[in-house]
């Protein structure tokens, strides 16, 4: 199983959706239009920094501790259906969930408190997960890394309104402070092997060339950590030069 991880507008949907139909697997996505809570997040950051200017110093976002909820409720699920079988890729997993909830209580949208029960309830689920999935970990974590301009670029293209800058400046500060926390992530990430893909250097959405790159990195890493044999990457290689 591959898990991709990388900050919003790193194009972890596309390369998963790529990989899922190369490997032909199962592809399994992060939710995101189904989720009713996000909309109010972003809504409930930018009234709690309104707060916070105003000199409510201890103004929280309310909806914080409910969306971090959501979506471990939901990876949760997701992996360990992801898990079930061979040859998976997940669009993001329970693996970087704690960036999010870490970072928001740091930032003075949740408090302590609900962190403190977030981080048990993750520590619960991730002690289960073997026996639930079966599986240990993944075999190979695949990370996006792009900096701050190519994230915005990506983001005006998919043109979601409530991630546009313009209809709420106070996302500034918070993409600035998350790719912050994923630079710390990435070295601190020990649950499996983790492979780290430029995304400023490849533009594997749209370049060709790039999209062959950085497939071959792939498929070159789980040959290496022996998660496909020899035939099988020669296999996926002639495939890539068709």
């Amino acid at each position: 199983m591959i898990t991709l991880s990388g900050i919003i507008g790193s194009g972890k949907t596309s390369l998963t959706t790529l990989l899922s139909e190369k490997l032909g697997t199962k592809a399994f996505f992060e939710p995101v239009d189904d989720n009713p809570v996000l909309p109010l997040f972003y809504k409930g950051n930018e009234i709690a920094a309104e707060k916070r200017a105003n000199g409510d110093k201890e103004a929280t976002n309310p909806y914080a501790y409910l969306l971090q909820t959501f979506f471990l409720n939901r990876r949760f699920a997701m992996i360990k259906k992801a898990m079930a079988d061979d040859n998976n890729v997940l669009d993001r997993s329970i693996y970087e969930d704690e960036i999010f909830m870490r970072m928001n209580t740091d930032m003075g949208n949740a408090t302590r408190v609900e962190y403190d029960i977030y981080k048990s309830l993750l520590e619960n689920m991730l002690e289960e997960l073997p026996y639930a999935a079966h599986k240990k970990a993944p075999d190979l974590m695949v990370m996006i890394d792009v900096s701050y301009d190519t994230m915005i670029k990506r983001i005006k293209k998919r043109g979601r309104e409530y991630e546009q800058l313009e209809n709420d400046p106070s996302l500034v500060e918070y993409y600035h402070t998350l790719l912050k926390y994923y630079d710390v992530w990435k070295t601190e990430y020990d649950a499996s092997p983790l492979l780290i893909i430029d995304g400023n250097k490849y533009d594997f959405m749209t370049n060709e060339a790039d999209r062959q790159t950085v497939l071959k990195m792939i498929y070159d890493e789980l040959l290496k950590l022996g998660s496909i044999d020899d035939n099988k990457h020669a296999e996926l290689m002639v495939d890539l030069n068709a």
